[in-house]
C-alpha cells in the first residue's frame, strides 16, 4: 500500500491506533461510540475524546456529540494501511518465525507502525500476496480494498452440516486462542454442530471425530462457510 506522505508527517503512532480501531470497531455499527471506543483503548472516556477532536481537525474522523464517531475516506485509507501491516507481520510471525497465533498480536501491535513500505512488499511477496492472518481476519489489499469474507456466525448454521471455519476473533486475548486451538477449532478445520442448546446455552460441535462443547460467547466469535462436501455420517 503506497505510503500517504502527509500521514508520515501528521499523524502519530497513537492517532494511528485509534483509527485502526474505529475502523475494527465499526465493522459491527457504523458508528462507534466514545464510551465504546475508550473501553477498546483502555483510556478515559476524556482522553477518547480529546483524540477525537485532534483526528476530526485533521480530517481523519467525522465526530457528532452524542452519535459518534465515522471515519473519512482519509482516515479510513490510514486504518487500511495500519491494518495491513498489523495482519502481514502476525502472518510472518506464525509462517516464517514459527510464532504461535496467540503470540502474534501484541508483535505486530509494536511493529505495524515503523516498518517501510518496502519492508511491507517483501514480507507480501514472500508469503505470497496472503489474505487473511493467522486468525482468518482479512488483510487490505495493496490498493487499499478490503476482502470480503464470510460472516456467517457458528451460532447461526445449520445443524448437521458441514462448514469449514473462516475466522476466529479476539486476537488480542492469547488464552482464549490457545483454547481454542486444543478444541482444533482453528481456521481451515472442517466442523459440523451437533447442537446448539437453548437460553444461551453451549454449542456441541464435531471436530476430528470428536464432540467439543464451548460457550455460546465463545461460538460467537468464530465465523464459518458452508463445506459443499458432505457431512460425515
Amino acid at each position: 500500500m503506497e505510503a500517504d506522505v502527509t500521514r508520515q508527517s501528521t499523524v502519530t503512532q497513537a492517532m494511528e491506533d485509534y483509527l485502526k480501531n474505529i475502523y475494527e470497531l465499526s465493522q459491527d455499527q457504523a458508528s462507534v461510540s466514545t464510551s465504546r471506543l475508550a473501553e477498546r483503548m483502555n483510556v478515559r472516556p476524556a482522553s477518547a475524546t480529546g483524540m477525537l477532536k485532534t483526528l476530526a481537525e485533521l480530517h481523519l474522523v467525522a465526530h457528532t456529540r452524542y452519535y459518534g464517531v465515522t471515519l473519512t475516506p482519509a482516515g479510513e485509507r490510514v486504518a487500511l494501511e495500519i491494518l495491513r501491516h498489523h495482519r502481514l507481520i502476525e502472518r510472518y510471525l506464525v509462517e516464517a518465525l514459527g510464532f504461535g497465533w496467540d503470540e502474534v498480536h501484541d508483535e505486530a501491535d509494536r511493529l505495524e507502525h515503523v516498518i517501510s513500505e518496502k519492508f511491507e512488499a517483501r514480507i507480501a511477496t514472500l508469503l505470497g500476496n496472503p489474505t487473511t492472518d493467522p486468525h482468518g481476519a482479512p488483510i487490505p489489499a495493496m490498493d487499499g480494498t478490503m476482502p470480503v469474507l464470510s460472516s456467517l456466525s457458528l451460532v447461526d448454521v445449520v445443524i448437521g452440516h458441514l462448514y469449514s471455519i473462516t475466522r476466529v476473533r479476539g486476537d488480542n486475548f492469547p488464552e482464549r486462542l490457545k483454547y481454542l486451538e486444543s478444541l482444533g477449532l482453528i481456521p481451515g478445520k472442517s466442523i459440523v454442530v451437533d447442537t446448539i442448546a437453548p437460553f444461551e446455552g453451549p454449542v456441541s460441535i464435531a471436530v476430528d471425530d470428536t464432540i467439543v462443547a464451548i460457550d455460546r460467547r465463545m461460538a460467537l466469535l468464530i465465523t464459518v462457510q458452508k463445506n459443499d462436501a458432505p457431512a460425515p455420517s
